[in-house]
């Protein structure tokens, strides 16, 4: 059968063929090897000059770029650090699995103390005292720093519980402070910056709160 192909042949006789939508356009894709470097500098200017005497201009200058284009990715100096602070993690928050208490908490207190002497004990140092009174900095520092941790120790409490080394613990949300806050008092607040203690040192500290930290928990040391 042959199909009619003259007016009046189908709604699409007589009428103009519909125009194809313009495509849209995209803007310049995000430059995240310039974002790295604002970032990056954002952790040296706050090392060298806190957050008091961190300036967007100081950070610009610092990764060689505009203040306009620190500008167009954070509109302020809070957001700015916040970015930064969370590009500087603890590491993974497994427990140790060293098959004891007394071990997995070493090696709590252990890498606690290393991070303090290295580049998120400088950037804590450099924001504690201003979060005291920024929430958005406040929250930023939980997320990055204490919020890893703190999951880290109720693991291990929790394992050490199953195992029945010890009984199940009381106010389980306080474990996270009472096994790590020591350490962290100890190289936030000495006079001397903590980047100044090696790592033998630092082991050596942190092992001096663990037979505290062991009955805090409820547990006993062995050796």
């Amino acid at each position: 059968m042959t199909r009619t192909t003259g007016p009046g042949a189908g709604p699409e006789a007589g009428t103009a063929p519909a125009e194809a939508s313009p495509a849209p356009r995209r803007g310049r894709p995000r430059d995240t090897a310039r974002d790295r470097a604002l970032l990056e500098a954002t952790l040296a200017v706050l090392a060298e000059s806190g957050y008091g005497g961190l300036t967007t201009a100081a950070v610009a200058a610092r990764a060689g770029v505009s203040t306009a284009t620190l500008y167009r990715r954070w509109s302020s100096k809070a957001d700015l650090v916040v970015a930064a602070a969370a590009t500087v993690t603890e590491g993974p928050c497994e427990p140790p699995g060293t098959g004891s208490l007394e071990g997995d908490l070493r090696v709590v207190l252990r890498d606690k103390a290393a991070v303090m002497t290295g580049e998120s004990g400088r950037l804590m140092r450099a924001l504690v005292g201003e979060a005291a009174c920024n929430s958005v900095l406040a929250g930023a520092l939980t997320v990055a720093f204490l919020g890893p941790v703190y999951r880290r120790v109720a693991e291990v409490v929790r394992c050490a519980v199953e195992r029945g080394e010890i009984p199940p613990v009381e106010n389980p949300d306080l474990l996270g402070e009472i096994v790590v806050g020591p350490v962290m008092s100890r190289f936030l607040l000495t006079p001397d910056p903590p980047e100044r203690v090696d790592a033998v040192a630092a082991r050596a500290e942190a092992d001096r709160f663990l037979p505290f930290v062991l009955r805090a928990v409820g547990g006993v040391q062995r050796g």
